[in-house]
């Protein structure tokens, strides 16, 4: 199998790395700047600075697009138009309208397209699924996610806690409840003092009401300079007859006056996503993160930026594809 990857920064260069260390894959690499060719060192990979000599010239059977957000739609239509199954960095598109018309189009012509979202892919988030599936805590009621990093970085783009982070957490919490968002109320913000000049997406407060009435509360921050969370925060999730506590990486399980500890996750099956966009291919099944799913978490990150907007809750009104 030949792999074309689309982009050689930060993600983009990881990626390269799993990508080569899967047996029997081929890989191309096609990026703007030819500059970072040299990240691939000795490798006798192909380098490319032209989105269309590398399509003409490779022909491969699958296409990674790890490029900047605001260019995910052009390229990936192009790609669409050769029949290519995509694995696509997150977000669809900063534009909700954009990312409505890439899903539509790769339903509408069966294209396999999935979102590389891997923050559901950690292992203590997939044993923290498997505790609430088995109904640990009983019926969840009520969650609160905590995140504070201080994440001053340079991208080619404007970086934004609500786009580039808590999508990633939005996502969460409809992976780990299996519901979608009803109703949203947020404010998105650039707090005093921040290291960011722009207006907002810095700071985000959020009320989300799921479906069965799960409420949920979202407080994050990127300028924060106390205690940081790890990249996935720290999450409590009150049940019917229990607590889950999740901070560092550790699960704690409040239940029946005891506390348990969950901090080996050796038990849980939890494959990156690259090979979960592998194995959805081989076995001829919708990939887990797939581009009709993920437009779900997009939803909650639009309808947040527009409550933010007109300072007042929202419904939330899926677009169904």
């Amino acid at each position: 199998m030949k792999a074309l990857l689309a982009g050689l920064g930060v993600a983009g260069f990881g990626m390269y790395k799993k990508l080569r260390q899967h047996e029997g894959m081929d890989v191309a690499v096609v990026e703007p700047n030819p500059a970072m060719k040299e990240k691939l060192g000795a490798d006798d990979t192909p380098f490319y600075t032209s989105l269309e000599e590398a399509l003409s010239a490779e022909k491969p059977d699958i296409f990674v697009n790890v490029t900047p957000p605001h260019v995910h739609t052009a390229i990936n239509n192009r790609v669409f138009d050769l029949g290519l199954p995509v694995l696509c960095e997150k977000p669809i598109a900063f534009d909700y309208n954009e990312s409505i018309q890439i899903v539509e189009r790769s339903v509408k012509e069966r294209i396999p397209f999935m979102i590389a979202e891997n923050y559901r892919r950690f292992p203590y988030m997939r044993k923290l699924k498997s505790l609430l599936d088995a109904g640990t805590i009983g019926t969840v009621s009520t969650i609160d996610v905590q995140f504070y990093r201080y994440h001053h970085t340079q991208r080619n783009y404007t970086v934004s806690l609500l786009d580039d982070i808590a999508v990633h957490h939005f996502d969460l919490i409809r992976y780990l409840t299996g519901k979608e968002g009803v109703r949203i109320f947020a404010r998105n913000f650039n707090p005093v003092g921040s290291w960011s000049a722009e207006p907002a997406n810095i700071n985000l407060y959020a009320l989300l009401e799921m479906q069965d009435g799960i409420a949920v509360s979202y407080t994050g921050s990127i300028t924060s300079r106390g205690e940081q969370t790890e990249w996935g925060g720290n999450w409590r999730i009150e049940g019917t007859t229990g607590v889950i506590e999740v901070k560092n990486k550790e699960l704690l399980l409040f239940k029946d006056g005891a506390v348990t500890r969950f901090d080996d996750y050796s038990d849980v099956v939890a494959t990156d996503t690259l090979t979960e966009f592998l194995d959805s291919l081989r076995e001829g099944r919708e990939s887990e993160s797939s581009g009709r799913d993920y437009l779900r978490t997009q939803e909650l990150v639009y309808y947040a930026a527009e409550s933010s907007r007109e300072g007042r809750a929202l419904d939330i009104r899926q677009h169904r594809v």
